[in-house]
């Protein structure tokens, strides 16, 4: 039943289809029943058609009319590469019209769409002709449309598909996918062994023979040539799976296989290509290194080190600049102290023979060592059998004279301020590796603190050691020193000393400032801010530690200091005092080691303070709170102010008609009352009563000493000198002045040395300190005992009337004051 046509077509629809083909042949039919319609499929012979290909798809069977019907063609055959151009393929044929009433269409791939131009139709006979050559390898089936129509151009059917299919032929060699090959294999390597996998493509169909390929090796030839002969590699025909057939393979023999191989197409039959596959020897490290050299002789120079001074050689048979050729040698005697070492020279693949340290002749005057080498990689188990190549190193030490040697240079040392003269600062500071005797020699000293013992090198302190040198460079004193070899052949050796002056604490914190002042009621103020100077430096000064005296408990019923930072604290009260002057002691202490502190006395001025936290003079304060006071407490104030200005009214009285008798000497004073007026400068207030130096008559006799209610209040610690001890008994002074003129110059040299050495008063030469004296005064201003008015609005006349001492203030209100 191979001739028998399968026709698809539509569900209850009747179709009969006449076709006759190209192969002779009798009639043969088979009728197919469905749904009560017929289909007819018939092979006509050769006496029915008149042409071979006639397709005849409208033939209806038992029935008395047509109804428009599709229809379904098989497939069409044709060969690529045809060379009889055009050709017919297949003809088609209409039953619903007589012939010459029917035209034929086909559209399509090939005809009318890309790509175009390979098929075309008769309109009359309904043959379908090929017009031009077909590829497979580009088109391998075309799908056309078929259409029949009357002569007025109306569808007569349906129009059904046509697909033509292009048979392949072999027109296409198998092309392998690379121009060359490479694979490796391990020397050594057992048959069967994979080293690679070769492969090819061909462009005809791959369901047919046509792109059957087989592979094969076509020749073999060793790298360099002609070192092996045999067959040593063999490939899978179908696979192209490269592998190993023979043992043998030593790369130090041969280094690899050029092998060229072959494919061809229909199972090896047909068209074939060549190609070249590389196959490498790769190398295993189955050869260990030898020594060239049983012993290797080298030489070096004493305390020369680090230093190469020789090298010693190996023969290695595998592959050059692997980890299977490079040596790594291993001192295994001789070396016990460390002072060799042998790496290697990547390149030429010999030992370095290095020196690490420097060689004494006098102590030893040669070096013998085993050396034994190896590779970097392990030493394979397919390696001859052997012991490990071993080899000898004899190191002579080449002796010369040598420079003396400083143990350390620079030679330094901290030492602390106030180092006595003659303590022992360095010993044993240089030798001499030759073992002569040596000489030292102080080259540089520029303060002269150093004394050396030319023979032993022992360095001690000349003098005292501080820090008041001109010469120490942040805290450092530099010096220079030299030591030669006693001999014709000397040599010197120059090294630098460097002391380091610590910081010693030796002087306390010295409280500033002493005095000062602030409300009597802490809220109004913020205190008085203290802080502290240390002649130390750091870290023997700041930070400060400031606290009440504790010799004094009582004052921390009133009093509290709390610090700021390290450097500052703020003194002030826990609560509201009287205004007044206070004493308060104060210890600071600075953070040295050993700490060191010290207690001082604030002057600390208590006054009343307006709302801006300043204080204000005392009548001021007054008259501001007198609407809060009574009558007679304000009567009573006033009367306490007029009496004490009759006091000092009559002070000045007395002061006034005292004659004192004066005797003009060369000095233009009395020759009898020569003497030192101290002032004091820390005492405010109280008038005349402060300075003690003009009323010693008056304090020598008790009777005339008039006391005063400002005497009473607390006062202030004269200040000391810090250059001299105090409370020693004073120099004495040149009581008399010379009589010779010339003799004033010694006269006035004699009592500046009495005061310059007097401990309890400041040098005379010397610029008097004031001290602080706070934001302000309790009394206030002169003017603020009388009225706010200018002073224009007062008569000054009456300063006349208070006697001499008085005329000079009276002279200044008499020209500025009207």
């Amino acid at each position: 039943m191979h001739d028998d046509i399968v026709i698809i077509v539509p569900f209850q629809q009747k179709i009969s289809l006449h076709l006759s083909l190209f192969s002779r042949g009798s009639q043969k039919k088979s009728v197919l029943s469905r749904n009560k319609y017929k289909v007819a499929c018939a092979v006509e012979s050769e006496e029915e058609e008149q042409s071979p290909g006639v397709l005849f798809p409208w033939r209806l069977i038992g029935l008395g009319h047509r109804v428009k019907r599709a229809w379904v063609i098989p497939p069409v055959n044709t060969p690529e590469n045809a060379k009889q151009i055009p050709k017919r393929l297949v003809q088609i044929k209409s039953d619903t019209l007589k012939p010459g009433e029917v035209i034929y269409r086909i559209k399509g791939p090939g005809v009318d769409e890309d790509p175009k131009g390979f098929f075309s139709i008769e309109e009359k006979t309904g043959w379908v002709i090929l017009t031009n050559v077909l590829d497979r390898e580009k088109q391998s089936k075309f799908k056309i449309k078929a259409f029949a129509l009357d002569l007025s151009g109306k569808t007569l059917e349906d129009p059904t598909e046509l697909e033509i299919v292009v048979v392949d032929q072999n027109d296409n060699r198998p092309v392998f996918t690379e121009s060359e090959f490479i694979g490796n294999i391990l020397e050594h390597s057992e048959p069967g062994t994979f080293v690679m996998n070769v492969t090819a493509t061909d462009a005809d169909d791959i369901e047919t023979d046509n792109a059957l390929l087989r592979y094969s090796i076509h020749s073999t030839e060793s790298i360099p040539p002609f070192r092996n002969n045999k067959t040593m590699f063999g490939i899978d025909g179908e696979t192209g799976v490269i592998s190993s057939l023979d043992v043998g393979l030593d790369r130090e023999d041969v280094e690899g296989f050029n092998l060229t191989i072959q494919v061809a197409d229909m199972e090896g039959n047909g068209l074939s290509s060549f190609s070249t596959a590389l196959i490498y020897i790769t190398d295993i490290n189955d050869n260990a290194p030898n020594f060239t050299l049983d012993v290797f002789y080298m030489s070096v120079p004493e305390n020369k080190a680090p230093v190469d001074i020789g090298r010693i050689t190996v023969t290695d048979e595998d592959e050059p600049m692997t980890d299977n050729w490079w040596a790594k040698f291993t001192i295994t005697i001789g070396n016990e102290e460390g002072n060799f070492v042998i790496t290697t020279d990547t390149l030429t693949n010999e030992g370095i023979v290095t020196v690490l340290k420097p060689l004494d002749y006098e102590a030893k005057p040669a070096y013998k060592l085993i050396v034994k080498v190896e590779n970097t990689s392990p030493l394979s188990a397919l390696a001859p059998k052997g012991p490990q190549s071993s080899a000898t190193v004899i190191i002579s030490v080449l002796n010369h004279n040598e420079a003396p040697v400083f143990r350390t240079n620079p030679l330094t040392l901290a030492i602390p301020e106030g180092t006595q003269a003659g303590t022992v600062l360095f010993r044993n500071i240089a030798f001499d590796p030759d073992r002569q005797a040596l000489r030292y020699a102080l080259k540089s000293d520029p303060d002269g603190w150093l004394t050396l013992n030319s023979e032993t090198g022992e360095i001690s302190a000349k003098k005292d050691i501080g820090k008041g040198s001109p010469f120490l460079i942040n805290d450092v004193y530099a010096a220079v020193l030299t030591v030669s070899e006693l001999g014709h052949d000397s040599t010197t050796a120059t090294a630098t000393v460097e002391i380091t002056v610590l910081e010693v604490n030796d002087f306390p914190p010295e409280l500033f400032p002493l005095t000062g002042s602030m409300c009597h009621d802490p809220k109004k103020g913020p205190g008085l801010v203290l802080t502290a100077v240390d002649r130390d430096h750091p870290p023997h000064s700041a930070p400060f530690e400031f606290v009440l005296d504790p010799n004094y408990p009582e004052q921390s019923q009133n009093w509290t200091i709390n610090p700021i930072n390290g450097t500052h604290a703020i003194l002030g009260l826990l609560s509201p005092v009287d205004e007044g002057i206070y004493i308060i002691s104060v210890s600071v202490e600075d953070s040295g080691e050993p700490t060191k502190s010290s207690i001082q006395e604030v002057n600390v001025t208590v006054c009343h303070c307006n709302g801006a936290g300043s204080c204000q003079p005392i009548a001021a304060a007054i008259f501001q709170v007198g609407a809060g006071l009574s009558l007679e407490a304000l009567l009573i104030i006033l009367g306490s102010i007029v009496l004490l200005l009759l006091f000092l009214l009559l002070m000045t009285t007395v002061s006034h008609c005292r004659h004192v008798p004066v005797k003009q000497g060369l000095l233009g004073i009395s020759d009898d009352d020569i003497r030192d007026n101290i002032l004091n400068y820390d005492e405010q207030g109280g008038g005349e009563e402060d300075e003690d130096g003009y009323n010693i008559d008056q304090l020598r006799n008790p009777n005339d000493v008039i006391p005063s209610p400002i005497a009473t209040m607390p006062r202030m610690k004269q200040p000391l000198r810090k250059d001299a001890p105090y409370n020693y008994p004073s120099p004495s002074y040149p009581r008399k002045a010379p009589n010779d003129p010339t003799d004033i110059e010694h006269f006035i040299n004699d009592a500046l040395d009495a005061a310059d050495n007097d401990p309890n008063v400041p040098p005379y030469d010397t610029a008097l300190i004031y001290d602080y004296e706070g934001d302000g005064s309790m009394a206030g201003s002169l003017s603020s005992i009388a009225t706010g008015s200018s002073d224009g609005d007062h008569d000054y006349d009456y300063l006349n009337d208070w006697g001499p001492r008085f005329k000079k203030l009276a002279d200044l209100y008499d020209s500025h004051g009207h």
